[in-house]
């Protein structure tokens, strides 16, 4: 057998078991990209072969958080889908303003630009003095860059473009100040703002929210994990709370499918039914 074909079966291995002791599963990520990733952290691990990562995935924790946090792919930008955003102006910030104190949850929130958005959008439509926003990820390397709020300059075209697409009310370099190289986040977003580590596989309920944000996460879970984090973010919601999910995701032919009503199917934006 040539030693191309090993790799393949070594890596076949390491990704069951991290799927089977930890729930994540990558086995259906683009092969190429996490070949690559496994090969580019060999070094580090200490192994003198793919297959010696194995037994130190399942046995030492601290190996296994930086193996997944090196795999976790994180593909965010500001007021990303910009038709989501406007959507949630529309149909959904009327409905928060009835309630004396909202509480938004990111999980899976990567990099923190989309936190960002949502802040800004609060602001700009008077909810951002009764809100609070958390943002969970499993990765804390990228948890840390959320924080600081600093993302290169030259995205700051592309982000003005979503803004202005999403209904922006103002000019998008308010909310931000050039330093060098890169965008600062105006710190007066960031006071309402809490990012932490949570796993939505393992980890329980998160407080009473009235927005929950996950879009295109559940797509890298099975059909069992898919519908452990959506009991999850069912319990975590108000009655009457909203849910987004990503383009590629739906409720449809899921466990919590008859407990929402669609706001905008195109957004995929749900509401738990009250009663």
């Amino acid at each position: 057998m040539q030693e191309f074909q090993i790799e393949e079966i070594e890596i076949n291995l390491l990704l069951e078991a991290i799927f089977q002791r930890y729930g994540y599963d990558f086995r259906s990520y683009a092969r190429a990209s996490i070949d690559r990733r496994i090969r580019q952290f060999l070094p580090s691990a200490g192994c003198e072969t793919l297959s010696g990562m194995i037994p130190k995935a399942l046995r030492d924790q601290s190996f296994s958080t930086a193996l997944i946090q090196y795999f976790s792919i994180s593909v965010t930008e500001m007021f990303r889908d910009p038709s989501v955003y406007l959507a949630l102006r529309e149909r959904v910030v009327p409905l928060l303003r009835t309630y004396p104190h909202v509480k938004l949850w990111h999980a899976g929130c990567a990099t923190g630009e989309e936190v960002y958005s949502m802040a800004i959008l609060l602001k700009e439509e008077g909810l951002s003095e009764k809100a609070n926003l958390f943002g969970t990820d499993v990765n804390d390397s990228a948890l840390e860059q959320a924080k600081d709020g600093i993302y290169p300059a030259d995205k700051m075209q592309d982000f003005t473009k979503n803004y202005q697409q999403a209904g922006g009310r103002s000019s998008f370099s308010e909310y931000y100040h050039a330093n060098y190289e890169s965008a600062v986040m105006d710190p007066a977003l960031k006071r309402r703002v809490t990012f932490a580590n949570h796993n939505l596989v393992t980890d329980q309920v998160f407080g009473e929210m009235h927005l929950i944000f996950c879009r295109n996460v559940l797509i890298y879970f099975n059909k069992e994990l898919q519908n452990r984090a959506l009991r999850l973010f069912t319990d975590s919601l108000v009655r009457g709370g909203f849910l987004c999910l990503g383009n590629k995701e739906s409720l449809q032919f899921t466990v919590v499918s008859d407990q929402y009503e669609a706001v905008d199917d195109t957004a995929r934006i749900y509401r738990k039914r009250v009663t």
